[in-house]
């Protein structure tokens, strides 16, 4: 073929189907590769139920407090300050780090199971996530649940770098607890806050103890060639008299391939690895002093997406169970730079908190799209098809500085003043390619789609809040926060699918948030609460083009909750229980005018839900979990931009999900004694702390000369998790697959004497196939439904654990 009249040619032909394939290629700009549609499991967990056994964290197996079912001992920041979780008036749950090792969790999915009204979407590998919260569905471009590192927003809040999809999936080593904060945040938490917060709290450095931590382990996955394995190292050391302190960790998660490829043959395709690694350096000269410096990195490597196709009507695998159809490698990379420094000033009568950061964001994404568009090719006037790829490259600057002053908790009137500023520079870059079936070029087919979108976001806010005690047992707690954002955003297009472009545009917007939060006291542990908050999404610019709207406005919900905390027969019976209602209004969604694509304000929606944690401790060691929670997320009005009507269920949004849990601790009849000499001895509490030591061959502290290695003690752990059916499209919609309700149970056991810990676990131990993320497929060319893609939930795994405290 004469390159230069073939050029012409496939031009000419080219006409014929532009108008497709512009208005697909539009909508690629806004939509994820691929769009995700649908969540992992998301069903409950109770504040203080270990679960099945880990892989993460420094902790030694925790025995529960004679006669104490834990959860009024709780503490939390939900609310910016230390409070014990039964009392703050909002629903929470939180998962600390003992469970997070009893779960073996690696993973969001590995636990969002086990929290109320929590959905994750996997797309099949860790980083991968869509995260909702309260059937807020992941329905816009932006992210509707907030994620923070101790005193830091992570990821963006602006509505042009996938935050939908790639919002924070942190490997949990090193992390104290998990709490996560059902609701609108805005107030306090500011933007994308409206489903609710993940708040990741990690551990602080010691100013008074040293202690190492090393272990690891190894694990097999069902349908998987090779084992999975981890390790983990850090420890913690006081400095310069008390007044300094170091923690160093690092840890690395290798997870086991279990997808086929049709193609090829190759077996264990999604092969992936998680690397974490944390300094924290704190420094405390007196009680009024505090500042720590934190720096935290976190790389994911996936081989490809654990994604298998599916018939569209049956939900049976096309090709074998799990086994994928994959023509071109769907690699996924991603790194998460966090550099923070947080001050604390004691003034006597209130507490001064400056936290300033610096996050930088990179994910690296390829997706197949050879069946989509792979015969474009044949339609140009070549005599193959070809394989076809896109390309999703995300870099993300943030620099975030909160300044807030607190009283003390010492009075009936609290009060709080801060204020926020955060700017950040993001670009998204898009590339479609094709080439022939050996992985050249085709002769003379020019550029198919570039799109480069650089964006800036800059806020600047100042909120306060309050609370007055009236009586001993009623308080009314009040927020407010101001909000401002300006944007800029350019949209750079070349390529024969997309209309060439170098397209600018700008936006600014003021919010307004607020929050009243009313509680009684029933009784010395029985808290009735009401709570009416708002929160936003952040609007945003568009291109400057005819019929399209310049900027679309932020998405806002208002929430009113009311609820139960209560805690009985000495803290043995826990029973919280929530309801609440949700209104969704000006939801963003993605639209292609006039062959261009763009965000536009359409439709409303509500949520209706109840949410229950329970748990109960018949006798002493002997814990049992339920929860569950109702979901009612639907649409107010007919969306035709989501090809919606109203009444539709939102997507990603199961009506009911429960899971249960029973742990149990005990004591093991064995113990061991030492005769080595007192210079070599040092014993350990059950909670890992030194019980004797030794200095120049005598034992200090008047501890006896026979060192007692502490007793072991044991535990067994199971979790049954269960969701029901759901939508991966809003109900109306001609694509929308309703994927089955589920369960799967996990089994964990460990034994520990506060030093060495031994730990074994199963996950969905029956072997489920069940595919809660699922999304239909489409042919670029003829706009026919190639297929279904799903994600199944982890096949049965099973490993063990070794971790050695000193």
């Amino acid at each position: 073929m004469n390159i230069s009249v073939g050029k012409n040619t496939l031009m000419n032909k080219f006409k014929l189907i532009q108008l497709r394939l512009t208005l697909a290629a539009g909508a690629l700009l806004l939509l994820s590769p691929g769009r995700i549609g649908a969540q992992a499991p998301p069903p409950p967990t109770q504040t203080s139920s270990p679960q099945p056994s880990p892989t993460a964290s420094p902790s030694p197996t925790a025995r529960p407090e004679p006669g104490t079912a834990e959860a009024g001992r709780v503490v939390v920041t939900a609310e910016k300050r230390e409070q014990n979780i039964q009392e703050v008036p909002s629903s929470i749950s939180v998962i600390n780090d003992v469970e997070l090792d009893n779960l073996h969790a690696t993973q969001l999915t590995d636990y969002a199971p086990y929290i109320p009204g929590f959905q994750v979407n996997s797309a099949g590998s860790p980083g991968q996530t869509i995260i909702s919260l309260r059937g807020l569905a992941d329905i816009t471009s932006g992210a509707t649940v907030a994620t923070y590192i101790d005193e830091t927003p992570m990821g963006s809040s602006g509505i042009y770098q996938r935050a939908d999809i790639n919002e924070l999936d942190l490997l949990p080593y090193d992390i104290r607890r998990v709490e996560i904060l059902r609701g609108p945040q805005g107030t306090l938490y500011g933007a994308n806050s409206i489903g609710g917060l993940i708040k990741y709290v990690t551990i602080d450095p010691s100013l008074t103890a040293e202690e190492f931590h090393i272990g690891g382990g190894i694990s097999g996955v069902e349908h998987g060639d090779q084992p999975g394995w981890d390790a983990h190292i850090g420890g913690t050391v006081p400095l310069a008299n008390g007044t300094f302190g170091l923690r160093l960790s690092y840890a690395r998660n290798d997870g086991a391939g279990f997808i086929d490829n049709v193609v090829n043959g190759e077996h264990g395709i999604n092969e992936y690895n998680q690397q974490a690694a944390l300094v924290g350096l704190l420094w405390q000269p007196n009680e009024n002093i505090r500042i720590r410096f934190t720096a935290l990195g976190q790389r994911i490597e996936s081989d490809n997406n654990a994604t298998v196709p599916l018939n569209p009507k049956t939900l049976d695998p096309l090709f074998g169970d799990l086994t994928n159809e994959i023509f071109v490698n769907e690699p996924y990379t991603k790194n998460v730079g966090l550099v923070a420094a947080t001050l604390n000033l004691n003034f006597g009568w209130a507490d001064l908190t400056s936290a300033t950061a610096y996050l930088n964001t990179r994910a690296d994404q390829r997706l197949d799209v050879t069946l989509n568009i792979g015969e474009l090719p044949l339609v140009l006037g070549f005599a193959m098809p070809g394989i076809s790829g896109e390309d999703l490259k995300l870099n993300l600057d943030k620099f975030t500085q909160e300044i807030r002053l607190t009283s003390k908790q010492d009075g009936r009137f609290l009060w709080q003043l801060g204020a926020f500023y955060t700017y950040e520079h993001g670009h998204q870059d898009q590339f479609l390619f094709i080439k022939q079936m050996n992985g050249e070029a085709f002769p003379g087919l020019p550029n198919l789609f570039t799109a480069l979108l650089p964006s800036t976001y800059q806020e600047g806010a100042a909120f306060a809040n309050a609370s007055f005690e009236f009586t001993d047992r009623f308080t009314l707690g009040a927020g407010l926060r101001f909000s401002r954002n300006e944007q800029s955003f350019s949209q750079i297009v070349s390529g024969i699918l997309g209309l060439k472009t170098n397209l600018p545009g700008h936006s600014a917007e003021n919010v307004f948030d607020y929050m009243v939060a009313p509680k009684f006291k029933l009784g010395k542990d029985q808290l009735l609460y009401a709570r009416i908050a708002t929160g936003y999404q952040p609007g945003g610019p568009n291109i400057s083009l005819p019929g399209i709207p310049p900027a679309v406005k932020s998405s806002t919900v208002t929430s009113y909750e009311a609820g139960l905390k209560s805690e009985f027969f000495d803290h043995r019976l826990l029973f919280n229980i929530a309801g609440y209602h949700i209104s969704w209004e000006d939801i963003q969604v993605s639209k292609v005018v006039n062959g261009e694509g763009a965000l536009v304000n359409a439709g409303k929606a509500e949520t209706n839900g109840v949410e229950l944690t329970t748990g109960f401790e018949p006798i002493k060691n002997l814990r049992f979990g339920i929860n569950g929670a109702y979901t009612d997320a639907t649409l107010s009005n007919n969306a035709p931009s989501l090809e919606g009507r109203a009444g539709d269920r939102l997507p990603n949004v199961p009506v009911y999900s429960a899971s249960a849990t029973v742990d149990y601790y005990f004591p093991l009849p064995f113990w061991r004694t030492t005769a080595e000499p007192p210079q070599q001895v040092a014993g350990y509490n059950a909670d890992g702390g030194k019980n004797i030591a030794a200095k120049d061959g005598k034992i200090v502290e008047g501890e006896t000369q026979r060192a007692q290695v502490a007793a072991w003690n044991g535990h067994v752990g199971a979790g049954f998790r269960w969701v029901s059916s759901q939508w991966s499209e809003v109900e109306s919609s001609p694509t929308a697959i309703r994927t089955p309700s589920y369960g799967a149970v996990d089994l964990n056991a460990d034994v520990s004497n506060g030093r060495y810990t031994i730990r074994i676990f199963a996950k969905n131990v029956t072997d489920e196939r069940a595919y809660p993320t699922v999304f239909s497929n489409f042919n670029f060319l003829t706009g026919d439904v190639i297929d279904a893609l799903g994600t199944p939930i982890q096949p049965r795994t099973v490993g063990i654990e070794v971790d050695c405290k000193f």
